[in-house]
């Protein structure tokens, strides 16, 4: 398949479902909490996705490469607010396991992309 859009990697898609879940998931945080660590989650879990699309929006490779950079370290921003979530009781080990799993699968996906990228900057295509 002919990637056309960012909308089709599949490290954008496996962002975009986890974003989609901590959206949900911050809803049910206390009410002190919306313009806190509920409002930190949403942002960096947005991030990753607005990073994975400004970098393919660029069309080279270097500067590509860099936001899936950017966009990794984010998702490992995400994982910390989910600790720290785990820390003040507003979700279980559980979920803190699953959301860690999810994670480590989007930075999977990006190392991939990223390997891509860099070979295809080293050989030209």
């Amino acid at each position: 398949m002919v990637i056309r859009s960012f909308t089709h990697l599949d490290s954008y898609k496996e962002c975009r479902s986890l974003r989609k879940s901590l959206a949900v998931l911050v809803k049910s945080f206390p009410t002190d909490e919306r313009f806190r660590l509920s409002d930190q989650i949403i942002r960096s879990s947005r991030s990753t996705t607005a990073c994975i699309a400004e970098g393919y929006g660029r069309f080279h490779y270097k500067e590509n490469i860099q936001f899936c950079r950017m966009a990794r370290g984010s998702l490992q921003e995400t994982l910390e607010h989910l600790i720290t979530a785990y820390d003040e009781s507003y979700i279980t080990a559980e979920n803190l396991k699953s959301f860690k799993s999810q994670i480590d699968i989007c930075v999977a996906y990006l190392n991939g992309y990223i390997a891509y990228l860099s070979k295809a900057q080293k050989t030209g295509k």
